[in-house]
């Protein structure tokens, strides 16, 4: 199987030589954006809520939490994302989820594992990860669940096993439309644990393509919470 590999890797690279998932420029092996396309990605960085990783523009030096996280209960321990969904982060991630370009996955996929270097995921160690689920018919509409298929590469690179231990059980209407209070309202019985899930005094990495207000991850993380789970943290793709 390895010398296989070996043969049909390069024959492949031969027959379809790899390029930027955006402009199309020739890309090393293994590569989905080119040098010019990758620097006009916007990485998340300090100053930014400790809570949601909201960047804030100012001269802030201390930790702190915003406006939005500190003004309502949140049920998770920090929501992190390394990038933010803009320009070229928000085109792949909605043709990964709308165009039904699966393959945007692994480049996704590296953004959600960037998560994993900040401060305040590095220094925990999870027992499980849990995707966001989708519900049943959107799922089927859609033909897979995005954030199922990024804890799987997640779990590839951690090690750590994934856990479907939540389901959708009330069909909602898009987040997108609504603002922070009606998500939450929204979201209210959206959730329940599986029956044949477990996750009592386990620390659980939830995982979803990307964080907006926090809602979804929160609501996530409360159900978790009710069923015994020592503590939730989100890692996602990208940040609203």
């Amino acid at each position: 199987m390895h010398i296989a590999r070996q043969v049909v890797a390069p024959l492949a690279s031969l027959l379809y030589p790899p390029a930027c998932v955006v402009c199309g420029a020739d890309v090393p092996a293994g590569a989905y954006l080119c040098r010019e396309c990758g620097e006009k990605l916007t990485r998340i960085t300090p100053p930014f809520c400790a809570r949601c990783s909201e960047p804030f523009a100012g001269a802030i030096d201390t930790t702190f939490t915003c406006a939005n996280c500190g003004n309502r209960r949140l049920h998770f321990e920090a929501a992190i994302a390394a990038y933010r969904s803009r320009g070229i982060v928000r085109q792949v991630l909605l043709d990964f989820k709308y165009g039904r370009q699966i393959h945007l996955r692994h480049l996704a996929g590296k953004w959600l594992i960037a998560a994993l270097a900040d401060d305040r995921m590095s220094s925990c160690v999870f027992d499980v990860i849990v995707p966001v689920p989708l519900h049943p018919t959107r799922q089927r509409e859609r033909g897979f669940n995005q954030s199922a298929l990024l804890a799987d590469l997640l779990s590839a690179h951690t090690g750590i096993q994934v856990n479907p231990a939540l389901e959708r059980i009330r069909y909602t209407t898009t987040q997108t439309a609504f603002d922070r209070t009606a998500r939450m309202q929204n979201l209210r019985g959206a959730f329940r644990l599986r029956k044949t899930a477990h996750v009592r005094g386990l620390r659980v990495l939830l995982v979803d393509d990307v964080l907006t207000t926090g809602s979804t991850v929160s609501e996530c993380a409360r159900i978790l919470k009710s069923a015994g789970a020592l503590c939730v943290h989100a890692a996602t793709a990208a940040r609203a």
